[in-house]
C-alpha cells in the first residue's frame, strides 16, 4: 500500500528493493485509471539503530494469528434507499452506504483491513483509514476492532519486546523459504508516519466523541514516539519525515512526502501533547508545501522531494530513482489534507495554498473537462488516463474555492463512478478511502470534536 520506504543508505542487513505495480483498471467511462500508484518498498531487516537486524515475525504477536484471508468476500446488495439520480453534491445517505459496503468487503470480522489489489495484505494506512472513517461515521464497534487488530498485529518489536507505540506499515503473507510454509505476519518493521498521524487523529476524535479516555491516553503515548522517531530539524525547520529518520535522512539530505503533512492533525496534537511543539509542524508543512511546489513549473505538489539540511533548499529527486518528484497518486492527498485545515480550522495559509496551487488543474478542467492522472515537473501530462482518486481529493479544495466547479466534478466524474456502494470497482481499496474522505461534508465533524475538553 502506501508506506513505501527507500532509504538513502541501506544497512548491511537490508533486504532487496521490492517493486509493486498495481494494474490499470478499465473505468466505466472508457478511459484508463491506475488505482494504486507504483509502490516501492525496501524491507529493512529490523528497525535501524533500534531493532538491529532481527526479523520481525508473526510469532512475536501477543494475540493468536488472525485467520488467513479468503480470496473472495460478498459484495453488498445495493441499498434501495439511496437515490441514484444526479445530485448537486454527495449525500450522507450515499456516504453511509459506501461505509457499509466497505466494511463488508474490506474489513474482516477481527478488524483486519484487506487490500485486495495487493495480495490481500494489510497496511497501517488501511487500518488508520478505517479508524478515521469509523469515528466520523459514529461506528464505535468497527473502530474498536480495527484498533485492536492493529495493536495486536502491527507492533514494532525487537527480541520479542515492543519497541515503541508506532505500527509496522506492512503485514501479509511472509514467504519463509522453498521448503517452509508461508506465514502471515509483519513483513516490514518500518512505520509510515502518515498512517500513524491518521490513527492518532482518529483516537483523539474517538476519545471526545464517545467519552473514551483510554483512547486519548493511547494517542498521547503514540505522539511521544512519533515526535521522537519521525521528526527532524533541517534548515532551521522541524519536519515530519515519512518514516524512520534512519531511512529518510543521510548526511545533509532528507526525503519528504508532502502528502503526509496534515496541519489539522498537528493542531489537534498540540491540544493533547504540550510537551512538543506540534504547531511548528503546521508552519513547516506550509513552508515545505510552498517550497516543493516551486520545483513544478505549474506549481503542483510532488509525491516526493529532497531537502538539503544545511541550506534548507528543496530539490527534485533523481529521475533514475524509484521515488519520483512528480504530481501523481501520493500528491493528490495534499488537496484533501490542506482543505481540511481550511474547513475545520479556518486556516488562512491553507486557503492561500489552495488558491495559488490548484489554478493549473482548474484551467485543465475548464478547457478539457478532464484532468490526466499524472504530470511531470514541466507541467506536461505523463499519461492519458484519469483517476477517480484525484477528482475526489480535488473536490474539497474546489468546494472551498469554486462551488460550481466542485459540482461539475461531482456530477461528471465522481457520481458516475459510484455503483452499489463502491467507486470504480469493489477491489479498489485506495480509491474507496480517498473518495469517501474527500467527499465528506465538513459539517460532519462537529466543532466540539476539535476542541479540548
Amino acid at each position: 500500500m502506501r508506506f513505501n520506504f527507500v532509504p538513502l543508505a541501506l544497512l548491511p542487513c537490508a533486504g532487496p528493493v521490492e517493486m509493486l505495480r498495481y494494474p490499470k483498471t478499465k473505468r466505466q467511462t472508457g478511459s484508463w485509471s491506475w488505482w494504486r500508484r507504483a509502490a516501492v518498498a525496501v524491507s529493512l531487516s529490523g528497525m535501524m539503530g533500534l531493532l538491529g537486524c532481527s526479523r520481525f515475525s508473526s510469532d512475536a504477536r501477543q494475540s493468536p494469528p488472525a485467520t488467513p484471508p479468503t480470496t473472495t468476500a460478498p459484495t453488498p446488495s445495493p441499498d434501495p434507499t439511496v437515490i441514484s439520480s444526479a445530485t448537486a453534491a454527495p449525500t450522507q445517505q450515499l456516504l453511509q452506504q459506501s461505509w457499509t459496503a466497505y466494511r463488508q468487503r474490506f474489513i474482516q470480522a477481527d478488524g483486519r483491513v484487506i487490500d485486495r489489489e495487493a495480495g490481500d495484505r494489510s497496511t497501517s494506512e488501511g487500518q488508520a483509514y478505517a479508524m478515521l472513517r469509523a469515528v466520523l461515521s459514529d461506528d464505535p464497534s468497527t473502530f474498536a476492532k480495527t484498533l485492536q487488530w492493529s495493536e495486536n498485529n502491527l507492533q514494532r518489536q525487537a527480541n520479542g519486546k515492543r519497541t515503541d507505540q508506532l505500527w509496522v506499515w506492512k503485514w501479509g503473507r511472509n514467504e519463509q523459504g522453498p521448503n517452509e510454509p508461508a506465514r502471515w505476519g509483519a513483513i516490514d518493521p518500518n512505520f509510515a508516519s502518515d498512517a500513524d498521524v491518521d490513527a492518532i487523529t482518529a483516537l483523539i476524535l474517538a476519545s471526545r466523541r464517545w467519552q473514551k479516555p483510554e483512547y486519548l491516553k493511547l494517542a498521547q503515548a503514540k505522539l511521544q514516539d512519533l515526535w521522537r522517531f519521525s521528526t527532524v530539524t533541517a534548515g532551521g525547520q522541524r519536519y515530519l519525515l515519512p518514516g524512520p529518520a534512519a531511512a529518510f535522512q543521510q548526511q545533509t539530505v532528507i526525503q519528504l512526502n508532502p502528502s503526509y503533512f496534515a496541519p489539522y492533525a498537528f493542531r489537534l496534537f498540540a491540544q493533547v501533547d504540550p510537551k512538543h511543539d506540534w504547531l511548528s509542524l503546521v508552519d513547516s508543512s506550509y513552508q515545505a508545501l510552498e517550497n516543493s511546489a516551486t520545483l513544478s513549473a505549474v506549481g503542483l505538489p510532488s509525491d516526493w522531494v529532497a531537502v538539503d539540511t544545511t541550506t534548507g533548499e528543496f530539490q527534485p529527486l533523481p529521475l533514475s530513482g524509484p521515488l519520483k518528484s512528480q504530481y501523481s497518486f501520493d500528491a493528490y492527498r495534499v488537496w484533501w489534507r490542506v482543505a481540511w485545515d481550511a474547513e475545520l480550522f479556518d486556516s488562512a495559509p491553507a486557503k492561500a495554498y489552495l488558491q495559488k496551487h490548484s489554478g493549473f488543474l482548474q484551467k485543465q478542467w475548464r478547457s478539457q473537462q478532464k484532468i490526466p492522472a499524472t504530470f511531470d515537473l514541466s507541467g506536461a501530462p505523463t499519461v492519458s488516463y484519469e483517476a477517480t482518486a484525484q477528482y475526489a481529493m480535488l473536490y474539497p479544495a474546489w468546494r472551498l474555492l469554486d462551488s460550481a466547479i466542485a459540482t461539475e466534478l461531482w456530477q461528471r466524474k465522481l457520481q458516475p463512478q459510484y455503483r452499489n456502494g463502491f467507486w470504480d470497482n469493489n477491489s479498489a481499496y485506495y480509491v474507496q478511502n480517498l473518495a469517501w474522505l474527500g467527499l465528506l461534508p465538513p459539517d460532519t465533524i462537529s466543532p466540539q470534536l476539535l476542541q479540548p475538553r
